[in-house]
């Protein structure tokens, strides 16, 4: 029996040429969503190079390619934050370097962003990692909780117990009460 992950397999990049036709422009989104937008299209385009490479990695049987895709681009998100954090720290340490000006009016541009994303950005970096990944993930990917275990590579439970916790912090942060 021919499976699709033999099909990955034999066509190589060209089973996700319609993949990354189908895909590109929302995890485009997606990362820019999480991310500034001028490292977006970097990002979305590393997502797919991984892909390429690990093909022989996609399953069918454990759900369609765009779980996978947004898996493989969480997974590229978290390691820039961590890289973004670490350089954050070094400045707070050291200073900026003398020839960096555009980074200061870059933070000087995100301080000034607004209030409401300000509460919200906070509320968001309150949650850890996987809750915030799991919510970012319904909120800008459209995914159901299935869809989500599959990207994270968690079973639906933790999914549904970490949304429940992100909920409830997220109201306590805000000050919402349902």
């Amino acid at each position: 029996m021919f499976t699709v992950r033999d099909e990955a397999s034999a066509l190589g990049s060209e089973w996700l040429g319609a993949a990354f036709d189908a895909h590109y422009a929302e995890i485009r989104r997606y990362v820019g969503r999480r991310l500034d937008l001028d490292i977006a299209e970097d990002l979305a385009a590393e997502t797919f190079l991984i892909a390429v490479r690990q093909r022989d990695r996609f399953d069918a049987a454990q759900g369609g390619v765009r779980p996978w895709l947004y898996g493989i681009a969480t997974n590229l998100i978290r390691r820039h934050r961590r890289a973004e954090l670490r350089r954050y720290r070094a400045l707070a340490r050291h200073g900026p370097p003398p020839d960096d000006d555009d980074q200061d009016q870059r933070v000087v541009d995100r301080v000034a962003a607004g209030l409401t994303v300000a509460r919200l950005s906070d509320a968001l970096a309150r949650l850890s990692p996987g809750e915030r990944d799991v919510v970012l993930l319904i909120a800008y990917g459209g995914f159901g909780y299935q869809e989500v275990a599959q990207a994270l590579g968690v079973a639906g439970g933790t999914v549904a117990s970490r949304l429940s916790r992100a909920r409830t912090k997220l109201r306590a942060s805000l000050g919402m009460e349902f």
